[in-house]
């Protein structure tokens, strides 16, 4: 058991969160949870021992492994996929070595009787026989496995990590900590860099084979299907859930509804003591009484409400314009770089309306695909944007095309129209703008306020082809659902590519499915389509 006591966090006269303590036991599964900046990755640093607290401790036993998912890669250019992944072994090729380096001592001394001798004797027995234990486990195949699950291929694991993008070198670090087997493994944000099926490879190995998990990540399917306790980190404190994160969602709304209450309560208690106080305070047979309430008064805790749950504002797109019939057409569409072949001879229509996804592993061209629909790349066949339509791009850069010298406000001002200008302040709170950030300049800010920023202006702009890539990588749970209830009434044709499946679920009705250089086409929503894959995956493997 890994136990947490009476943590505090101070920084510049404020205090993160106060005296918190909890105990994390072995196969507890924890989400945790809490509005942006609330602690929720300070708390997991301090626990992985990056980060010391301004007062408490975290207590482990003597031989636990702690693994944390780091925000910094660690990959080293030179070595392979393969290579790096075995570092997770480093300590076992470390003994070889060792041992090899004994053996060649003894096969070149001759003072076969000395102590000395006898005692490299000991030192190569005592470690070939820890060596031989360890070496039972095929370490290879465990390498082999987590690469493969994650998404890596054969070919990639003679591959220098130098050549692979950021989101697969995070993987990277990822298969390093799973093969490591820690007591407790901490994950902040891990299916960021995943498609789906990785993703649910993931869940398995969790749920299966993982120790002690705390997680943090905004993907609402993940969390509820790994987790079976939910820490929630709220104005300095924690509340600690024994059920999962939509239970919880349940048990959080009822926790405010009494809080609310008690607050309520209190502030009749004290208006009434008050309003006793200014009547007779000047009345001398009163004044014991007086005195006692003021008294009273002064030593009352207020009872505080929890941050208000900001997905009931209710966000609308403008009305789309009437587009063609068939907003995007491909004929026979092919995308290779050189002799790599992306995808090949696509030929299909999206109708006016319609609501698809593109989903399979990274690198199979569905971003690609976009790109060459906002004719950002060339391509070979027929590609045709239909009448009148007008195309809304949320891209992975997006947040680089913001002008940087006006402000966060004024970005919003400037797009927009009607009554929504009279919520604008709502608007930029519900994306986790605060007062103090409106008046903050584009260039100030970070690469997730930027993207934040970018899908609010999306939200108003009058489209009828809205395509989305990978919008909700740094949008929280309750900003997400903001953005998924606008999409649910949005009127126009919608083409999603995500990874997330809660996101995507209720709002397409067709799925794309990128992979083996082609793209194929299934009826049906999110989770008809997942059911349809797995059902495929066991007959292959049968």
């Amino acid at each position: 058991m890994i136990s947490v006591d009476g943590l505090t966090v101070e920084f510049g006269g404020t205090t993160l969160f106060k005296d918190i303590s909890f105990a994390i036991n072995d196969k507890d599964r924890i989400a945790l949870m809490g509005k942006n900046g609330a602690g929720k990755s300070t708390l997991l640093k301090i626990i992985a021992g990056n980060k010391t607290p301004t007062r408490g401790k975290v207590s482990s036993p003597k031989d636990a492994v702690i693994a944390y998912l780091p925000q910094h890669l660690l990959t080293v250019d030179s070595r392979t996929v393969f290579e790096e992944a075995a570092q997770a072994f480093s300590h076992v090729l470390d003994m070889e070595r060792e041992i090899a380096e004994l053996n060649n001592q003894l096969s070149t001394r001759t003072d076969y009787e000395s102590a000395g001798y006898y005692e490299l004797i000991e030192q190569v027995s005592s470690l070939s026989e820890k060596f031989y234990s360890m070496a039972e486990t095929n370490y290879d195949a465990e390498v082999e496995k987590i690469l493969l699950g994650l998404g890596f291929v054969r070919e990639d694991f003679t591959r220098p990590t130098g050549e692979f993008s950021g989101g697969w070198r995070m993987r990277l670090e990822l298969a390093k900590i799973l093969l490591q087997k820690p007591d407790l493994l901490l994950l902040d944000e891990p299916t960021n860099h995943m498609d789906i099926e990785s993703i649910q490879w993931f869940e398995d190995f969790l749920i299966n084979s993982a120790k002690a998990v705390i997680v943090i990540s905004h993907d609402r399917a993940f969390v509820d299907n790994i987790t079976t306790r939910t820490i929630e980190v709220t104005l300095g404190r924690i509340y600690d859930y024994k059920v999962n994160y939509s239970t919880y969602l349940g048990l959080r709304v009822e926790r405010r509804e009494q809080q609310q209450k008690q607050y309520n309560e209190q502030q009749k208690f004290i208006a009434d003591n008050q309003d006793f106080i200014d009547r007779f305070k000047g009345t001398y047979s009163k004044t014991n009484q007086v005195q006692s309430r003021v008294k009273m008064l002064e030593k009352i805790t207020i009872v505080e409400i929890d941050e208000e749950d900001t997905s009931t504002l209710r966000l609308r797109f403008p009305p789309s314009p009437r587009s063609g019939s068939y907003p995007v057409i491909l004929e026979g569409v092919s995308k290779s770089y050189g002799a790599h072949t992306v995808f090949a001879n696509a030929s299909f229509s999206i109708q006016r309306g319609e609501r698809v996804a593109f989903v399979g592993k990274n690198g199979e061209g569905k971003s690609t695909l976009v790109k060459i629909m906002m004719g950002e790349t060339t391509h070979d066949g027929k590609f045709t944007i239909g009448h009148n339509t007008m195309i809304g791009y949320f891209a992975q850069n997006e947040a680089s095309l913001l002008n940087e010298e006006i402000t966060v406000f004024e970005t919003i001002d400037d797009v927009a129209k009607g009554d929504i200008r009279a919520r604008i302040r709502d608007l930029l709170g519900a994306f986790m703008f605060g007062g103090d950030d409106w008046n903050k300049k584009v260039k100030v800010l970070s690469g997730g306020e930027r993207t934040r920023l970018a899908m609010i202006k999306l939200l108003l702009e009058p489209v009828n082809l809205l395509i989305l890539d990978e919008p909700t990588n740094h949008l929280d749970l309750r900003t997400k659902d903001i953005l998924k209830n606008a999409l649910r009434e949005y009127d126009g044709t919608l083409i999603l590519v995500s990874h997330d499946r809660d996101f995507l679920d209720g709002l397409v009705s067709k799925v794309y499915e990128f992979g083996d250089k082609r793209i194929r086409e299934h009826l049906g929503d999110i989770h008809s389509f997942l059911a349809k894959k797995k059902l495929e995956n066991m007959r292959t493997l049968s």
